[in-house]
């Protein structure tokens, strides 16, 4: 029977800790301001269960009166699924009220803290499963 040679076991050894690996994230947070929490209240335009990330846009009344909408970024919709979450979960013209993390440039968006429907239920693994 023949051996293989140290070299040659060295050298696949080396190539193979060289070959990519998963990454275990995409891309950093750092447009959210981590340090902050703002508390939204409006309605529901639109829950957007799509990959890689949901969204929510809530209308907001702002300080002129008329509504802003914001972008909230959540997690992947198969997080968000195993923490009971379901793509009908939530449903236009929701009255919602939302803790985000903001962005740092003061844009309207931010990333998804907590929330809680009208009746103070909380949204996520409380919300209705359709």
């Amino acid at each position: 029977m023949k051996h293989a040679r140290p070299g040659r076991v060295a050298l696949v050894l080396a190539l193979a800790l060289q070959m990519p690996l998963p990454a275990t994230a995409h891309h950093s947070n750092a447009m959210f301001d981590a340090a902050r929490t703002v508390t939204l209240s409006g309605r529901l335009k639109e829950f957007q269960w799509t990959n890689p990330h949901c969204w929510i846009q809530l209308l907001v009344t702002g300080s002129s009166g008329t509504a802003e909408e914001w972008s909230i970024q959540m997690g992947p919709p198969s997080n968000l699924y195993r923490d009971g979450w379901r793509p009908r979960a939530l449903k236009g013209g929701d009255a919602l009220t939302i803790q985000i993390h903001p962005m740092k440039d003061g844009s309207r968006g931010g990333i998804w803290v907590s929330g809680t429907h009208a009746d103070g239920t909380p949204i996520g693994s409380a919300s209705p499963t359709k």
